[in-house]
């Protein structure tokens, strides 16, 4: 169960960063340009934030866990799959591609814990 709260704790605060910067720094929203994702680029922000949150309330309910870790996995997929048909380097791919891993580890471990 450690490993699970670090990974936990790895996968969340780096959602919640990510979106702070999304409100800060103006190249976050300048990438949702790139990626033609202008108009829902809150949308996935606030998807972020939720699924962050979620992984936190997950520690204490693992169906919430499961759910919100489901989730941001599938959420990075898709940014991984836009990464791909932009062309992106395999360095810039990459944190999606962790993030992506990370969830659904911490997915499969919530699907465990629930039985």
């Amino acid at each position: 169960m450690y490993v699970v709260t670090i990974c936990v704790l790895i996968s969340s605060l780096s959602f919640f960063a990510y979106a702070f910067s999304y409100f800060n720094e103006p190249h976050m929203k300048n990438e949702f340009k790139r990626f033609g994702l202008e108009k829902i680029g809150l949308t996935t922000i606030l998807l972020e934030i939720a699924g962050a949150l979620g992984l936190l309330v997950g520690l204490k309910f693992y169906f919430v866990l499961m759910i919100s870790s489901l989730g941001l996995a599938l959420l990075m997929f898709a940014g991984l799959i836009i990464r791909i048909k932009l062309r992106d380097s395999i360095w810039i791919s990459l944190p999606a591609f962790f993030y992506m891993v990370l969830n659904t580890s911490i997915f499969l471990t919530s699907i465990k814990l629930m039985m």
